[in-house]
């Protein structure tokens, strides 16, 4: 699966965009000034249980705030 259909794949079940993911991490604190402020434990863990995402898709997110999109 390409990095683009992991993030399509988020947006079909969440209703949000990685634009919508980078605004909550920054509401909380999760991003600040575009830069992560936390390990991947802590964002993983925030997108399983607020969002119900699989390890997979939540790596892609976290992939996505650190510039890594291939």
């Amino acid at each position: 699966m390409s990095f683009q259909a992991y993030l399509d794949n988020i947006e079909k079940k969440t209703g949000k965009n990685l634009d919508d993911f980078k605004k909550i991490a920054t509401e909380k604190s999760f991003l600040v000034d575009g830069k992560l402020t936390v390990k991947a434990t802590e964002i993983v863990n925030w997108l399983k249980t607020d969002f119900e995402l699989g390890h997979g898709h939540a790596m892609a997110i976290f992939a996505a705030f650190k510039g890594k999109t291939n």
